[in-house]
Order: C-alpha cells, then sequence, then structure tokens
C-alpha cells in the first residue's frame, strides 16, 4: 500500500503549495512537461520490455479497448445533445475513457488479490490503457483541441507524442536484454511519474471551482466508475464467465477512477482543463471507497 500512501501524500502536497501559490501559474505546465517528455516514456521503454504476449491473455487486452470506444461513443452523442462544447466532449471521451490502471490499479490489485496477479494488470495498462492514450488518445486531443484538425495533423501529433515513439523503439528492443545501469535509470526516472503528477494534478485542483463543472463531473466519473464495470460485467459474464483471475482482474481494473496521465494530457491540450483536474482530483479519493467494494461483488460471483 505504500504506492497508495505516496499518491495521497503528493495530492495533498499539490493542493497546499496550490493554495499557497507556490509555483505559480506556470508551475504545472512545466510539471506536465517533464512527465510527458521523460517520466512516461521511461515508464513505456521500462514496462513493455518486461512483457511476454500471449493470446491467451486477450482479456486483460482487450478490455480498456472495449470501454473506450464505448465511452467515446457515448460522450460524443451525449455531448452533441446536450450542446457541450468541444473541448469538453474532448476532456470526456480522453479523461472519462481510460482508467487509472498503473499507478492506483496494480497497488489496489496487489492489496486485494496478491502480487501474483500483478501481470494481469500490466496487460490491461500497457498495451491496453497506455497503448490508446499514445494513440487514439493522442488523436483525440489533436481533434478537440483546435487548430489544424486535418487528418494529417492528428497523424503528425500522434507519431511525435513522446510516450508513442517510446513505444515504437520499445518492439525492436524486446529480445534484447537491458544493462543493470539502463534499466536502473528507466526505473528511476519512470518512477517520477506518479508523484509528480499527482502534485501537479493538486496544484490544478486547488485553483478549480467545483461551480459549473458538477454536471460534466458527476458524467464523466459516472461511467468510469460504474457504467463502465457494470457493461464489461455483462459482456465478459456472457462470453467467457468470470471466475478466472485474468476476468477477476480485469474487472476490478475496470471500475479504476479517471487515468491520471490523460487528465494531464486533457489540461496540456487544453480540454476543458478545470473538468479534467476535477475528474481526476475527485476520482482518486472516491475510488478508495468504491474499489473494495467492487472487489466485494467480484468475489461473491
Amino acid at each position: 500500500m505504500e504506492q497508495l500512501l505516496l499518491l495521497g501524500i503528493c495530492f495533498v502536497v499539490g493542493l497546499i503549495l496550490g493554495k499557497a501559490r507556490r509555483f505559480g501559474d506556470a508551475g504545472p505546465r512545466a510539471l506536465n512537461a517533464f512527465i510527458i517528455h521523460v517520466s512516461l516514456p521511461a515508464l513505456v521503454l521500462l514496462r513493455l520490455h518486461s512483457l511476454a504476449f500471449d493470446r491467451t491473455l486477450i482479456v486483460p487486452i482487450l478490455t480498456p479497448w472495449i470501454l473506450f470506444f464505448l465511452g467515446a461513443a457515448l460522450f460524443y452523442l451525449l455531448g452533441a445533445r446536450l450542446g457541450l462544447a468541444g473541448r469538453t466532449i474532448g476532456c470526456l471521451m480522453l479523461v472519462g475513457g481510460l482508467g487509472n490502471t498503473s499507478f492506483m490499479g496494480l497497488p489496489m490489485i496487489e492489496a486485494m488479490y496478491g502480487r501474483h496477479a500483478l501481470a494481469y494488470g500490466i496487460l490491461v495498462d500497457q498495451p491496453g490503457t497506455f497503448l490508446i492514450l499514445s494513440t487514439f488518445g493522442m488523436a483525440i486531443a489533436a481533434r478537440y483541441a483546435g487548430g489544424d484538425s486535418g487528418w494529417r495533423a492528428v497523424v503528425r501529433r500522434v507519431l511525435l507524442f513522446p510516450p508513442f515513439i517510446a513505444f515504437v523503439l520499445s518492439l525492436p528492443l524486446l529480445p534484447i536484454s537491458y544493462p543493470d545501469a539502463i534499466a536502473g535509470v528507466l526505473g528511476r526516472l519512470a518512477d517520477t511519474l506518479a508523484p509528480l503528477a499527482l502534485v501537479s494534478v493538486g496544484l490544478q485542483l486547488a485553483t478549480t471551482r467545483l461551480a459549473g463543472n458538477a454536471g460534466n463531473l458527476l458524467l464523466g466519473l459516472s461511467y468510469k466508475m460504474v457504467l463502465a464495470p457494470i457493461i464489461l460485467l455483462v459482456i465478459l459474464y456472457a462470453v467467457v464467465g468470470t471466475g478466472a483471475l485474468s476476468v477477476q482482474v480485469s474487472l476490478f481494473e475496470a471500475a479504476m477512477p479517471p487515468m491520471i496521465t490523460a487528465g494531464i494530457v486533457a489540461i496540456e491540450n487544453d480540454l476543458d482543463p478545470p473538468l479534467a483536474a476535477l475528474m481526476v482530483g475527485v476520482g482518486v479519493p472516491v475510488a478508495f471507497l468504491t474499489l473494495p467494494l467492487w472487489h466485494a461483488v467480484l468475489a461473491r460471483l
């Protein structure tokens, strides 16, 4: 549970520093730039290199893709019907469609299911959540961020997204063992992601008001933390059953709060930054209450 304690402390530190205006207006943007250009690529290079892909593990890999596209379709249709601004729709699609499957998901999996279940969580996270963010997530960010939204511009932004570059570089490196020094450096850089991301979210949330954002916040969190795991439960129950540990972990990961890094990307691309900060900042503490409930429900299936 050390990782969860770290998340909570860094989030509170960010709130305190934000209230005290210690970082100024440029502080969160500087932290976000470091996360996207250094921390995330290091994490991708390190984590993907340790995975052994197998067709029997398709459930944990596939489930985040299903929920992301279902969420994107739902938010697109509801956003248009409710008359939401394009940047708000983009924020909901990006932050509401991707879960915190790593920094909160992995520690919670270890706590609830044991260390032996972490491999399934990594499969949900890396070829699932992080790959979606690096490809379709960036395409959504480019589409709704304004400016040139033609397909060439969208493809260019995806290809130049540092974590996507790291993903491409990691593929030919799969059969090559990293030297201990390289692995150690990547590990140290990757470890900066969680604390910096939570501090950044805290800084953003400290100056964000719930007024005017409550309805959209409820919409995003209701899908991500309630509707999405219910939909996935129905699908998996009908297709493969829910007894296997890989299925249980996939369902548990589906109930995670919004992805911290997706919130950072939304903020960096000016996709309704107050809503993005609220979805992450409110979703994470709420999940400490909802995730044990989901675990209890899944244990009875």
